[in-house]
């Protein structure tokens, strides 16, 4: 059964709710774990800002700053908050469940954001993508024959709304916390 992409679109948020409760339901956390999962997510986290800090998102292709290792910056830090709340957890159970909700998710997700772009900005999309993985980065920025523009700018970062994945995870580890403080698991 071949569903289309705009269904995976509509349930990636929809099932993330309910799978968070999930998640930490089948969690055990302990300090120590809470701590690890938070070291690891805060580098989620600063991908993700630094990439929100670039994008212009339905103005122009960005390929400068994280763009230029990985055309997927924000949905690497995504992938990176999700395994710093699995280790969170404390639970291999919590942990393969995100690994399983992003591996199914967000391949599908990049391929019709890759066809927008495409369709978008066409022969500078397909330059951008030969030279530039999808999702993990290269050591080196990607060469293009048009030298990319632009730098970080902490008022994109605000109006990408990036806020909330920090709102977000902390909640999470806050959540995190109580269960082990009051005994939960």
């Amino acid at each position: 059964m071949n569903l289309p992409s705009s269904f995976f679109m509509r349930w990636r948020v929809r099932l993330g709710y309910p799978l968070a409760v999930v998640v930490l339901w089948l969690s055990c956390p302990t300090p120590r774990s809470i701590f690890a999962g938070g070291s690891v997510g805060v580098f989620g986290l600063l991908l993700r800002a630094f990439a929100a800090g670039y994008l212009h998102k339905h103005e122009v292709l960005t390929v400068a700053g994280p763009y230029a290792y990985t055309r997927n910056p924000l949905y690497l830090g995504s992938t990176i908050l999700a395994l710093g709340t699995g280790i969170a957890t404390k639970s291999w159970l919590s942990l393969a469940i995100l690994l399983i909700y992003f591996s199914t998710f967000y391949p599908i997700v990049m391929r019709r954001e890759e066809r927008e772009l495409r369709a978008r900005h066409g022969a500078a999309f397909e330059e951008y993508a030969r030279e530039v993985p999808m999702f993990f980065p290269r050591l080196k920025p990607g060469r293009l024959s048009k030298e990319p523009t632009g730098s970080f700018s902490l008022e994109q970062y605000e109006k990408n709304r990036e806020w909330r994945a920090v709102v977000g995870f902390l909640l999470i580890l806050a959540v995190l916390l109580a269960i082990w403080y009051f005994g939960l698991c």
